[in-house]
């Protein structure tokens, strides 16, 4: 059964490179969601002041991975206790957000928050939101880990650590080659 979930966390390159290779994820999709400018571009999204946050459309079978699972791993890969920050990044483009698509989810992501929040020592601010307007990035925002980020700095600050994170504690969820 296929399902979809949209997740922010920060700069959404870093969130499409952790998801990328869980096994029953079939399409990822990097975009902006929850502000109120009708199709926002990178630049003004990036400017703060359309009220969108950097976001990624996972699309995942629900028979290989469940959406409490990358609930989990959303949690376990990202700072949920930062608000409207991840890192350096600054702003509330780049805040913890969940964008449950059906009332099932929005309550999963509240048990997911409780589930979590032992793991950190500052509350979790991670917002539920209403599932607004999916706009996709442009082109170049999508797959971008696997071209231009392995030669980005930031990404290569940034990224690694959360995927080595993830293959400590998810490895049997990561598809090998």
């Amino acid at each position: 059964m296929i399902e979809t979930a949209i997740f922010a966390g920060g700069c959404f390159w870093c969130v499409e490179a952790v998801f990328q290779d869980l096994i029953g994820v079939e399409k990822l999709e990097s975009g902006y969601i929850g502000g109120h400018m009708p199709d926002p571009t990178y630049k003004q999204v990036c400017g703060g002041d359309t009220g969108h946050a950097e976001g990624l459309r996972v699309t995942f079978d629900q028979t290989q991975l469940t959406y409490g699972d990358l609930l989990d791993i959303f949690f376990a890969t990202h700072d949920p206790t930062q608000l409207n920050r991840q890192g350096n990044d600054i702003g509330t483009q780049y805040r913890s957000a969940i964008f449950p698509l059906s009332e099932e989810q929005r309550s999963e992501a509240e048990a997911a928050i409780v589930r979590a929040q032992p793991d950190w020592l500052a509350p979790i601010v991670t917002t539920l939101e209403a599932a607004a307007t999916w706009y996709p990035a442009e082109d170049y925002h999508q797959e971008y880990w696997n071209g231009e980020g392995q030669r980005n700095p930031y990404c290569l600050a940034v990224i690694p650590p959360k995927l080595a994170k993830l293959r400590k504690s998810y490895a049997g969820r990561i598809k090998v080659g």
